[in-house]
Protein backbone atom coordinates (compact mmCIF):
# COMPACT_ATOMS: atom_id res chain seq x y z
CA UNK A 1 0.00 0.00 0.00
CA UNK A 2 1.54 3.23 -1.29
CA UNK A 3 2.08 6.26 1.35
CA UNK A 4 1.35 10.06 1.64
CA UNK A 5 2.85 12.53 0.34
CA UNK A 6 2.01 15.52 2.75
CA UNK A 7 2.68 19.44 1.30
CA UNK A 8 3.07 21.42 4.64
CA UNK A 9 2.78 24.99 4.21
CA UNK A 10 5.32 26.80 6.63
CA UNK A 11 5.59 30.21 7.96
CA UNK A 12 6.10 32.83 6.07
CA UNK A 13 7.23 35.19 8.66
CA UNK A 14 6.04 34.87 12.34
CA UNK A 15 7.04 31.20 13.55
CA UNK A 16 3.58 31.41 15.42
CA UNK A 17 1.45 30.55 12.24
CA UNK A 18 2.45 27.05 11.83
CA UNK A 19 -0.46 25.00 12.21
CA UNK A 20 -1.14 22.64 15.36
CA UNK A 21 -1.71 20.12 12.19
CA UNK A 22 1.25 21.06 10.28
CA UNK A 23 3.41 20.37 13.57
CA UNK A 24 1.51 16.76 13.75
CA UNK A 25 2.11 15.59 10.15
CA UNK A 26 5.86 16.51 10.00
CA UNK A 27 6.53 14.68 13.48
CA UNK A 28 4.95 11.52 12.13
CA UNK A 29 5.80 11.20 8.15
CA UNK A 30 9.51 8.91 7.24
CA UNK A 31 11.03 11.96 6.37
CA UNK A 32 11.11 15.51 4.97
CA UNK A 33 11.44 17.64 1.94
CA UNK A 34 13.12 21.33 2.24
CA UNK A 35 13.86 23.32 -0.21
CA UNK A 36 17.25 24.45 2.29
CA UNK A 37 18.21 22.06 5.07
CA UNK A 38 19.90 24.94 7.07
CA UNK A 39 16.46 27.49 6.82
CA UNK A 40 14.41 24.48 7.23
CA UNK A 41 16.43 23.19 10.25
CA UNK A 42 15.41 26.09 12.56
CA UNK A 43 11.83 25.80 12.44
CA UNK A 44 11.81 21.82 12.78
CA UNK A 45 13.99 22.67 15.95
CA UNK A 46 11.71 25.16 16.83
CA UNK A 47 9.13 22.92 17.44
CA UNK A 48 11.09 19.37 18.13
CA UNK A 49 10.80 18.14 15.21
CA UNK A 50 13.38 15.49 14.68
CA UNK A 51 12.98 13.77 11.06
CA UNK A 52 15.47 13.34 8.52
CA UNK A 53 15.19 16.51 5.93
CA UNK A 54 16.40 15.74 2.02
CA UNK A 55 16.92 19.05 -0.06
CA UNK A 56 14.36 19.21 -2.79
CA UNK A 57 14.59 21.99 -4.59
CA UNK A 58 14.78 23.90 -7.89
CA UNK A 59 18.26 22.26 -9.07
CA UNK A 60 17.80 19.01 -8.24
CA UNK A 61 13.88 18.10 -8.45
CA UNK A 62 13.55 16.66 -12.02
CA UNK A 63 16.28 14.03 -10.77
CA UNK A 64 15.05 13.72 -7.25
CA UNK A 65 11.39 12.96 -8.10
CA UNK A 66 11.30 9.49 -8.94
CA UNK A 67 13.11 8.64 -5.70
CA UNK A 68 10.39 10.18 -4.07
CA UNK A 69 7.46 8.31 -5.75
CA UNK A 70 9.33 4.90 -5.20
CA UNK A 71 9.91 5.49 -1.33
CA UNK A 72 5.80 6.51 -1.60
CA UNK A 73 4.79 3.24 -3.37
CA UNK A 74 6.92 1.17 -0.70
CA UNK A 75 4.96 2.85 2.05
CA UNK A 76 6.58 5.75 3.07
CA UNK A 77 4.62 8.70 4.06
CA UNK A 78 6.46 12.07 3.31
CA UNK A 79 6.32 15.68 3.36
CA UNK A 80 7.26 18.39 1.69
CA UNK A 81 8.05 22.02 2.68
CA UNK A 82 9.56 25.18 1.33
CA UNK A 83 11.55 27.88 3.20
CA UNK A 84 8.22 29.74 3.46
CA UNK A 85 4.45 29.78 2.36
CA UNK A 86 2.42 26.72 0.77
CA UNK A 87 4.48 24.35 -1.90
CA UNK A 88 4.33 24.59 -5.38
CA UNK A 89 3.25 28.07 -5.17
CA UNK A 90 5.80 30.09 -6.66
CA UNK A 91 8.09 26.85 -5.06
CA UNK A 92 9.30 23.61 -5.97
CA UNK A 93 6.15 21.01 -5.65
CA UNK A 94 4.14 21.47 -9.08
CA UNK A 95 6.32 18.43 -10.23
CA UNK A 96 5.89 16.08 -7.38
CA UNK A 97 2.50 16.72 -7.30
CA UNK A 98 2.50 16.40 -10.99
CA UNK A 99 4.19 12.71 -10.28
CA UNK A 100 1.74 11.56 -7.62
CA UNK A 101 -1.09 12.59 -9.49
CA UNK A 102 0.50 10.17 -12.68
CA UNK A 103 1.16 7.40 -10.03
CA UNK A 104 -2.16 7.58 -8.28
CA UNK A 105 -0.23 8.84 -4.56
CA UNK A 106 -2.57 9.90 -2.04
CA UNK A 107 -1.47 13.37 -1.74
CA UNK A 108 -2.77 16.25 1.07
CA UNK A 109 -2.17 19.82 0.83
CA UNK A 110 -2.42 21.17 4.34
CA UNK A 111 -4.37 24.37 4.67
CA UNK A 112 -2.06 27.13 5.98
CA UNK A 113 0.78 30.07 5.52
CA UNK A 114 1.05 31.99 2.17
CA UNK A 115 2.06 35.61 1.18
CA UNK A 116 -0.60 36.31 -1.60
CA UNK A 117 -3.92 35.86 -0.03
CA UNK A 118 -3.57 38.07 3.15
CA UNK A 119 -1.85 41.46 0.72
CA UNK A 120 -4.95 40.08 -1.73
CA UNK A 121 -7.49 40.80 1.74
CA UNK A 122 -5.62 44.13 3.00
CA UNK A 123 -5.52 45.64 -0.48
CA UNK A 124 -8.85 46.90 -0.65
CA UNK A 125 -9.43 45.85 -3.90
CA UNK A 126 -11.66 43.27 -5.56
CA UNK A 127 -11.06 40.22 -4.41
CA UNK A 128 -14.14 37.87 -5.21
CA UNK A 129 -12.35 36.70 -8.07
CA UNK A 130 -8.47 37.23 -9.17
CA UNK A 131 -5.68 36.34 -11.17
CA UNK A 132 -2.62 34.69 -9.14
CA UNK A 133 0.43 35.51 -12.07
CA UNK A 134 3.22 34.85 -9.46
CA UNK A 135 6.44 35.94 -10.86
CA UNK A 136 6.95 37.74 -14.19
CA UNK A 137 9.61 36.35 -16.78
CA UNK A 138 12.75 37.85 -15.86
CA UNK A 139 13.60 39.25 -19.17
CA UNK A 140 12.22 36.77 -22.21
CA UNK A 141 8.30 37.27 -22.46
CA UNK A 142 8.27 40.10 -19.94
CA UNK A 143 6.75 42.48 -22.66
CA UNK A 144 4.13 40.21 -24.19
CA UNK A 145 2.96 38.98 -20.47
CA UNK A 146 2.45 42.59 -19.65
CA UNK A 147 0.34 43.07 -22.43
CA UNK A 148 -1.74 40.09 -21.90
CA UNK A 149 -2.45 41.07 -18.61
CA UNK A 150 -2.97 44.42 -19.19
CA UNK A 151 -6.52 43.61 -20.83
CA UNK A 152 -7.32 41.45 -17.39
CA UNK A 153 -10.55 43.20 -16.14
CA UNK A 154 -10.29 40.99 -12.28
CA UNK A 155 -7.24 41.76 -9.38
CA UNK A 156 -3.59 40.51 -10.25
CA UNK A 157 -1.89 39.26 -7.52
CA UNK A 158 2.36 39.39 -8.38
CA UNK A 159 5.02 38.07 -6.28
CA UNK A 160 8.36 40.47 -7.11
CA UNK A 161 11.67 40.79 -5.46
CA UNK A 162 13.12 44.34 -4.23
CA UNK A 163 15.79 44.73 -6.46
CA UNK A 164 12.93 44.53 -9.62
CA UNK A 165 10.08 46.63 -7.66
CA UNK A 166 10.99 49.53 -8.87
CA UNK A 167 10.91 48.12 -13.08
CA UNK A 168 7.60 46.60 -12.75
CA UNK A 169 6.03 49.35 -11.21
CA UNK A 170 6.71 51.64 -14.42
CA UNK A 171 6.53 48.89 -16.64
CA UNK A 172 2.92 48.50 -15.18
CA UNK A 173 2.64 51.97 -15.03
CA UNK A 174 3.00 51.89 -19.15
CA UNK A 175 0.62 49.07 -19.99
CA UNK A 176 -1.99 48.95 -17.28
CA UNK A 177 -2.18 52.88 -16.99
CA UNK A 178 -1.03 55.67 -14.99
CA UNK A 179 -4.71 55.43 -13.16
CA UNK A 180 -3.91 51.70 -12.22
CA UNK A 181 -4.94 51.26 -8.65
CA UNK A 182 -2.44 49.39 -6.59
CA UNK A 183 -1.13 47.90 -3.34
CA UNK A 184 1.82 46.89 -2.20
CA UNK A 185 2.67 44.71 1.01
CA UNK A 186 5.94 43.13 1.53
CA UNK A 187 7.89 41.86 5.02
CA UNK A 188 4.15 39.73 5.56
CA UNK A 189 3.73 38.37 9.00
CA UNK A 190 7.06 39.97 10.18
CA UNK A 191 7.99 43.13 12.64
CA UNK A 192 8.12 44.88 10.03
CA UNK A 193 5.41 43.86 8.08
CA UNK A 194 4.00 47.11 5.70
CA UNK A 195 1.25 48.12 3.18
CA UNK A 196 0.70 50.92 1.20
CA UNK A 197 -2.27 51.19 -1.32
CA UNK A 198 -2.86 54.16 -4.30
CA UNK A 199 -2.18 54.65 -7.88
CA UNK A 200 0.35 53.22 -9.60
CA UNK A 201 2.18 56.80 -9.71
CA UNK A 202 2.30 56.78 -5.46
CA UNK A 203 3.26 53.33 -5.22
CA UNK A 204 6.35 54.22 -7.82
CA UNK A 205 7.02 57.32 -5.55
CA UNK A 206 7.06 55.43 -2.39
CA UNK A 207 8.94 52.40 -3.64
CA UNK A 208 11.95 55.18 -4.67
CA UNK A 209 11.21 56.72 -1.69
CA UNK A 210 13.29 53.77 0.16
CA UNK A 211 15.22 50.88 0.21
CA UNK A 212 12.16 48.18 0.42
CA UNK A 213 13.64 44.70 1.27
CA UNK A 214 11.74 41.05 1.71
CA UNK A 215 9.42 39.40 -0.72
CA UNK A 216 6.97 41.41 -2.01
CA UNK A 217 3.51 41.26 -3.08
CA UNK A 218 1.94 43.41 -5.91
CA UNK A 219 -1.86 43.81 -5.83
CA UNK A 220 -2.77 46.25 -8.86
CA UNK A 221 -6.47 46.44 -10.69
CA UNK A 222 -6.71 48.90 -13.73
CA UNK A 223 -10.82 48.82 -14.12
CA UNK A 224 -11.01 49.82 -10.58
CA UNK A 225 -10.87 54.00 -10.02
Amino acid sequence: MSGILYFVPTPVGNLEDMTFRAIKVLKEVDYILCEDTRTSGVLLKHYEISKPLKSYHLHNEHTATEKVITDLQSGQNIAIITDAGTPGISDPGYLLAKAGSDNNIEMICLPGATALIPALVVSGLPNNEFLFAGFLPPKKGRQTKLKQLAEEKKTIVFYESPHKINTTLEQIKEFFGEETRASLSREISKKFEETKRGTINELIEFSKSKTLKGEIVLIVNNSVK
